[in-house]
């Protein structure tokens, strides 16, 4: 099994560099250090991801310099492993909606719409959204059915048609194990803190959306997917087809959580689309040819069936190879 530090280290390579530079280099400042590897091993299970541990650490005020930041770390650990344990990583990126657009235009309506990890509701609202795709350099838009003014999703399908319409969801319900409330100022100032440094235009985009989310109100319930999902389900409306998504969510699962979690949807929903990391889905496989590829990307999945591969904090899709 893989050490913490090199797993910290291949998180540099392959999710910070190029898109954070100042966590790319905290990531492999800490990889480095003995005493603070050991420090978050001691963590619980689910707790030592970086974006948690950085998360917290800048809610605390950490420099920016990743020399400077170790000696911090090592200073204030105490104040940052409280928060870790208390808060978890829910980054609600609504550019991921323009994937689910993607594969929701494959589904016949009208939609009713579970979303397992929903955190504020940012993802549970794409009908609320402005799209602009450009696909291979033409563009093509979609209108919301709900139009709030406040949101619009930019997104480049690479070998991939734009979905023809915006889905028609007459029901839609999240489900997380810390639902985020519009109304406490912590945890929404916890959510943008989430929001990696270097990326203004996602952090000013969540702050559109939650307004967006403000107006729509969707109904966000309390609970664990392994074990509350049976009575949400109960209350779609019958003629209306069932699908459940989840993105960024399995990861933070055992694998045999996750193995049970996917049976369970599968049993559950009329159709599940994920959009994970390339290894995180036992039941969604690329293929060699796009093996490689997908190394640092996420797979868009319906029914299991790999649609495209897609930037995961949004803005690209790529198809995947014929």
């Amino acid at each position: 099994m893989d050490s913490l530090s090199s797993r910290w280290d291949r998180w540099a390579r392959l999710e910070a560099d190029g898109s954070s530079p100042q966590y790319a280099a905290w990531a492999r400042a800490i990889a480095a250090n003995n005493a603070l590897i050991d420090l978050i091993d001691a963590l619980p299970a689910g707790k030592k991801q970086p974006n948690l541990v950085f998360a917290a650490a800048r809610w605390h005020g950490a420099p920016s310099g990743a020399d400077a930041f170790i000696d911090w770390l090592s200073a204030h650990w105490a104040a940052v492993r409280e928060t870790v344990l208390t808060r978890s990583t829910q980054t609600n990126e609504a550019a991921r909606t323009a994937y689910l657009a993607v594969a929701l235009a494959r589904i016949p309506g009208p939609i009713a719409l579970l979303e397992v990890g929903a955190a504020a509701g940012t993802c549970l609202i794409p009908d609320y959204y402005r799209y602009a795709f450009d696909v291979d350099g033409t563009r093509s838009e979609l209108v919301p059915r709900h139009d709030a003014g406040h949101v619009t999703i930019t997104c480049e399908l690479r070998g991939m048609a734009a979905p023809a319409a915006m889905p028609h969801i007459v029901w839609r319900h999240g489900i997380d194990l810390n639902p985020v409330s519009l109304d406490d100022a912590d945890e929404v100032a916890w959510l943008q803190t989430l929001v990696w440094p270097e990326h203004t235009e996602r952090r000013e985009r969540l702050d559109r959306a939650l307004q967006t989310v403000a107006v729509a109100r969707p109904a966000i319930t309390r609970g664990d997917l392994r074990d509350d999902l049976t009575a949400l389900v109960a209350d779609a409306p019958d003629d209306a087809t069932l699908v459940v998504v989840h993105s960024a969510v399995f990861a933070y699962l055992t694998p045999d959580d996750r193995m049970h979690a996917a049976a369970s949807l599968r049993a559950l929903a009329d159709h599940v689309t994920s959009l994970e990391g390339r290894d995180v889905m036992a039941d969604v496989q690329v293929s060699a040819a796009d093996h490689e590829r997908a190394e640092r990307l996420f797979v868009l999945a319906l029914d299991g069936e790999p649609l495209g591969l897609a930037a995961p904090h949004g803005g690209r899709l790529e198809a995947l190879s014929r």
